[in-house]
């Protein structure tokens, strides 16, 4: 079953420079028809025990791939390093950034810079 990824530019994860939060743009792949139970493994697992089938062993290993693919997607996870407490500090600075972008965009708007004029 061949995968199809799309690539697309997102901001997925902030990064810390010299004090500062810095939002990093990232490409990011998605899979069109991402599959992350576990749940079809297991019950074909169970239908090659029913049957005393020899396939049991097969299925097992297609178990432990996934489990081993979600374990590595989870470790590359962005922020999956930092500390709850870190975590929260950082999107209060998130928070705090938006609602300062928030107020000087209502001010910028409020300054009638942006007013089209008509054709005639």
């Amino acid at each position: 079953m061949a995968r199809r990824h799309n690539m697309k530019h997102d901001v997925n994860y902030v990064r810390r420079k010299a004090g500062s939060v810095m939002a990093v743009s990232q490409p990011r792949q998605e899979k069109e028809s991402e599959d992350c139970s576990l749940l079809p493994l297991v019950h074909d697992i169970i239908k090659c025990m029913d049957k005393d089938s020899q396939d049991v062993h097969q299925e097992l290993a297609k178990l432990k791939v996934k489990i081993q693919e979600a374990r590595e997607q989870i470790s590359n996870m962005p922020g999956v390093d930092s500390s709850p407490l870190e975590q929260q500090q950082l999107l209060a600075t998130l928070r705090e950034q938006v609602r300062t972008k928030n107020q000087l965009l209502q001010k910028y708007k409020s300054l009638c810079m942006f007013d089209v004029p008509k054709a005639s």
